[in-house]
């Protein structure tokens, strides 16, 4: 099962979605915990569903069980809390939401995890994706669109 990830930041719209469409992405699961912020430019909620259906021919579904909590992403914010922190508590956060039981697997499959972080390194997306490796009986094809 192919799935990617994507951060908007760094990138033009030019860029995103091109990525998105030369990479077959058939629909983007956003997992941010603000989808409307006026810094997203391009990527906000009402304008990205329109843009992914004109331009890449991709739907667009907001997840946020796949999104870690204010408090948590706060305290990484405001470096209250280290890298390892905090994905140690956004791993127990998606196994108390039991993620891997919750989450259609088809909703993956050349699906895009949509953040705001340019690189997958330390973003949460990247914790998604390797959590759900982990824990289910099928091997996820990740692929990181970053240029």
């Amino acid at each position: 099962m192919n799935v990617y990830t994507i951060g908007f930041t760094e990138k033009s719209a030019k860029t995103f979605f091109t990525l998105l469409r030369k990479n077959g992405v058939r629909r983007v699961l956003d997992v941010r915990l603000n989808n409307i912020s006026q810094l997203a430019g391009f990527a906000k909620k009402n304008d990205l569903i329109y843009f992914l259906k004109e331009l890449s021919n991709a739907d667009y579904i907001h997840v946020p069980e796949l999104t870690p909590t204010k408090l948590i992403l706060d305290a990484y914010k405001k470096k209250e809390i280290t890298w390892s922190i905090y994905e140690e508590k956004f791993t127990n956060l998606m196994a108390q939401r039991s993620i891997e039981n919750t989450i259609d697997k088809n909703l993956l499959d050349d699906g895009c995890l949509l953040c705001s972080e340019h690189l997958p390194h330390h973003c949460h997306r990247k914790i998604v994706v390797d959590y759900l490796n982990k824990h289910w009986n099928m091997a996820l094809k990740v692929t990181h669109l970053v240029s």
